[in-house]
């Protein structure tokens, strides 16, 4: 573990140099009084550490049960404190990249080993951490999984005939192709600093919001431009339960959790009590878990016994860059090496690397949910511990 001082020195802003936990909120209520009170985009750096890993107990959720097998994660340490990279002219190393990434939590597994794992800030290996938008790639994992069950016939199919709310609206001519390369034409905006923009003002039950996405007018043709979109992926989650007959988090648990090994029950949360999970993010799990997600993917949706789950090629065509935006495929954020990302804002990261068997998480605390200034010391850690594992 790097010292809190390290922090501190580095990222004076985030919270004070003392233990982290110190002044967190403690019970129940007050944990409720913070889900009550405060927006979660606008949270401060101590409400962050205290709601990120608290969110079954500040917002509705849903378990995705383990299965009390855990897939195996053999350690093989390495020291990383050597890795460096620069981000404008200027020379960071592991704990640089801590630092300014406000990370809470780092995982590095190589070729099915753990070669290293660190906390900072009160998280331990049994932190559940909220995943932001990580959610939304687990959300292109269920979809696979209910097209090899032959409950999606095809990403042709238009997503109003699993949700009929949406005929007659802009979404009417929008397959599920396009709603999973974000780029069905309807307008959104995903500004998440601005508290009238739609990400922060689409708020309700299930049936509200594809009320809310069934107003929207339409700017482009389906297919011809990308525009990030949570809303859309929250109707890719409602196809999913359609489809499949059972909410996303008991689907998710049926089909990965507990047939691939997931070591800790995790959390999902949902629009409204008792009702359906958010597609386009906050799922709540460790880090190793998170990690599995990756080794997961990279074994292309078999499980240890060898049963696939996904169709075969899902992983490559889901991965494989869109006409609208060739950095991003179905819920899957693209590299030109051809390592692909989840990502989710605040620092949230599974960054899986094929060719390298290589699969990278972040748990972080950010001080805005996005800044390219962050983007740039991740991608240039990430491709830094890339080659510094490389055999």
């Amino acid at each position: 573990m790097k010292p809190v001082a390290v922090l501190c020195v580095v990222a004076a802003s985030w919270t004070a140099c003392s233990p982290a936990q110190q002044n967190e909120p403690r019970s129940h209520d007050d944990l409720a009084n913070l889900g009550a009170h405060g927006d979660i985009l606008t949270w401060t750096p101590a409400q962050q550490l205290a709601g990120y890993r608290n969110m079954n107990r500040i917002a509705p959720t849903r378990v995705i049960a383990a299965g009390g097998r855990p897939y195996p994660l053999p350690e093989r340490p390495r020291d990383l404190s050597s890795v460096s990279y620069q981000v404008e002219g200027e020379t960071f190393d592991l704990a640089g990249f801590q630092a300014y990434n406000r990370v809470v939590g780092l995982l590095v597994i190589k070729a099915g080993e753990i070669v290293f794992e660190e906390y900072d800030r009160g998280n331990t290996a049994e932190t559940r951490w909220i995943s932001f938008s990580i959610a939304k790639s687990v959300v292109s994992l269920l979809m696979g999984a209910a097209i090899r069950e032959g409950r999606i016939e095809s990403l042709d199919d238009p997503v109003a005939a699993y949700l009929p709310g949406l005929e007659g609206t802009p979404y009417e001519d929008v397959t599920l192709r396009n709603a999973l390369q974000m780029a069905s034409g309807v307008e959104w905006n995903e500004d998440y600093a601005d508290p009238r923009s739609d990400v922060s003002t689409s708020r309700g039950t299930a049936a509200e919001r594809i009320r809310f996405l069934g107003a929207k007018p339409r700017v482009a043709p389906p297919g011809d431009r990308f525009n990030y979109n949570t809303g859309e992926t929250h109707l890719v989650g409602g196809v999913v339960r359609a489809a499949v007959g059972s909410d996303l988090a008991s689907y998710l648990a049926q089909k990965i959790w507990k047939p691939f090994g997931m070591e800790a029950d995790a959390y999902w949360q949902l629009v409204e009590p008792g009702g359906a999970e958010h597609g386009g993010c906050c799922i709540s799990a460790t880090l190793r878990d998170y990690g599995r997600i990756g080794l997961f993917a990279l074994r292309e949706g078999v499980l240890p016994d060898g049963t696939p789950v996904l169709p075969d090629g899902w992983m490559a065509e889901s991965t494989t860059p869109s006409k609208s935006n060739d950095g991003y495929g179905y819920l899957w954020w693209l590299s030109h090496t051809g390592a692909y990302r989840a990502l989710g804002i605040f620092g949230q990261a599974i960054f899986i690397d094929p060719e390298e068997k290589l699969v990278i998480v972040t748990h972080g605390a950010w001080p805005r949910a996005t800044g390219k200034d962050l983007a740039a010391h991740r991608a240039a850690f990430f491709e830094a511990v890339t080659e510094a594992v490389a055999y």
